[in-house]
């Protein structure tokens, strides 16, 4: 288990550097003028050098690409080249504002959709079933965008159940910032409820299927004890592989749900920084592969308990 969990920390580090590294290359290596972008079109060439000067975007490559290792290392990139206050307090509370958000959507969204599917796994061919996985289909397909919007008009607007932004007042109560992050929760609900179901799904009927469940079955044990014991620990597999690629893929895919609900999150922050701020935008990358990492390493470790055979087909 050592062996494996050293090897699968080695490939999450070398997956950290890639990021960086691709990062650097979009940011630096293509055409770019830091200096022209923050100063402006109207500004003159003079006191657009002195401020790539100031910056070090005039500095080689290869020292650009240093500094920034250095600053992945040390966790300190400066300031903000706009709002000219030190990165990690950007970075820092939007990364909080935007976990809140998607704490709160995974906390809804697995258990529904483990429950949804194996729900259905166990009626499959019925009625039940056969709307689960539709329902599933069919949140799915629907961007983004379209259930925000439904979600503030519908639940929002006419019923007026829940606010219509996410950003609660500061000073708010636990419960007040609850009711402010439900409709930007509820819509990603909406969006990964179908795929986490559908997997769970397919995963139980395998396990229903298997030949250790007819054993189990046949030598007498309970209904209860052989889903508990046989069927779900080897059939949530492949659900708990989804579900830590979604849990990374959630805190990096807030942008259009941040915008629509005027929600100042992590997303929302590295695409403003896009433009003209390289440090948040690094950093913000960083962060977002960070928990990518950590959340896939995670489900290969819960993996590795669940099936010895796979950690010992990794750490080989």
């Amino acid at each position: 288990m050592t062996r494996y969990v050293l090897r699968r920390v080695a490939f999450s580090l070398v997956t950290l550097w890639l990021v960086v590294t691709i990062v650097f290359m979009i940011n630096n290596v293509f055409p770019s003028d830091v200096g022209r972008r923050l100063a402006g079109p109207f500004q003159s060439q003079e006191i657009v050098d002195d401020i790539n000067e100031e910056l070090g975007t005039n500095d080689p490559l290869i020292q650009q690409y240093g500094r920034m290792l250095k600053s992945v290392v040390t966790l300190d990139f400066g300031d903000s080249y706009v709002q000219n206050k030190p990165v990690t307090e950007v970075i820092g509370s939007a990364f909080w504002r935007s976990l809140k958000l998607a704490a709160y959507a995974l906390v809804l969204t697995i258990p529904l959709s483990i429950a949804a599917g194996i729900f259905a796994a166990r009626r499959q061919g019925k009625l039940a079933d056969r709307t689960i996985v539709s329902a599933g289909l069919a949140s799915s397909s629907i961007p983004e965008f379209v259930s925000c919007v439904i979600l503030q008009v519908v639940i929002g607007w006419k019923l007026g159940w829940f606010h219509v932004v996410a950003n609660a007042p500061d000073g708010s109560t636990f419960l007040t910032q609850v009711s402010y992050l439900t409709l930007p929760a509820l819509a990603l609900v909406v969006v990964y409820f179908g795929y986490i179901a559908r997997m769970t799904r397919a995963g139980v009927i395998r396990a229903l299927d298997a030949d250790y469940t007819r054993t189990a079955t046949m030598k007498g044990l309970p209904p209860r004890q052989v889903i508990r014991r046989h069927v779900l620990r080897n059939g949530l597999q492949p659900t708990v592989s989804v579900v830590g690629v979604q849990v990374g893929y959630v805190l990096g895919s807030l942008v259009v749900i941040e915008k629509i609900f005027n929600y100042p999150g992590l997303g929302l922050t590295i695409a403003n920084a896009a433009a003209k701020d390289p440090p948040v935008l690094v950093a913000g990358v960083l962060i977002v592969a960070i928990v990518y990492m950590l959340a896939t390493l995670s489900a290969d470790l819960i993996l590795a308990w669940m099936n010895p055979r796979a950690r010992v087909k990794g750490a080989s």
